[in-house]
């Protein structure tokens, strides 16, 4: 993809609607690997996360004037989490998604540089994300990216482990990468 194609910018209120849909079709494909219930538990927790005012930061991925995918930046795991317990006081990302046609182009990859990038102006040393196993994907290119396990900060939901996931921003590969 040539870097001109591919825009980064901060979400606005109105897109918000559109921004659920992305997300809901991003994360479609795991609707079969929980229980109905979960799922809708989960689908839900996605669609208030869009029109909730927790995140520090919106950031969309637009191509060609379309929303092609979205991540939410945390600055605490309190604000991401309501877990001020797990310690996490640095950028979060959570909620990356790119809709399955827009799959492979390095959408997630610079949406992950992206808030990276907004962490060390914060003047944040570290970006922390959860994951499971479901997302083996996901997992694959987070430790592409130089994210390392972070036991201290997994966690639960019901019976499923959430792993914990870390990166030093300052001196790693993630940015210095960056087309």
């Amino acid at each position: 993809m040539n870097p001109e194609e591919l825009i980064l910018r901060d979400a606005k209120d109105s897109e918000r609607e559109l921004i659920a849909e992305v997300m809901l079709e991003s994360y479609q494909q795991y609707a079969f690997d929980m229980p109905q219930e979960r799922w809708e538990q989960y689908r839900d927790s996605i669609r208030n996360s869009v029109y909730g005012n927790a995140p520090y930061a919106r950031i969309v991925a637009e191509i060609d004037g379309r929303i092609v995918g979205s991540v939410q930046m945390f600055l605490s795991s309190e604000a991401a989490y309501g877990n001020p317990e797990m310690g996490i006081h640095s950028p979060i990302i959570r909620l990356l998604a790119v809709h399955p046609s827009a799959r492979g182009r390095g959408v997630a990859t610079a949406l992950i540089r992206e808030a990276a990038r907004r962490a060390l102006e914060l003047g944040a040393t570290t970006v922390n994300l959860h994951t499971s196993d479901m997302m083996a994907s996901a997992v694959k290119l987070y430790e592409k990216l130089g994210f390392q396990r972070h036991y201290e900060t997994d966690t639960t939901n019901g019976e499923t482990l959430v792993k914990g996931y870390r990166i030093d921003v300052p001196g790693s590969l993630l940015l210095q990468n960056a087309v």
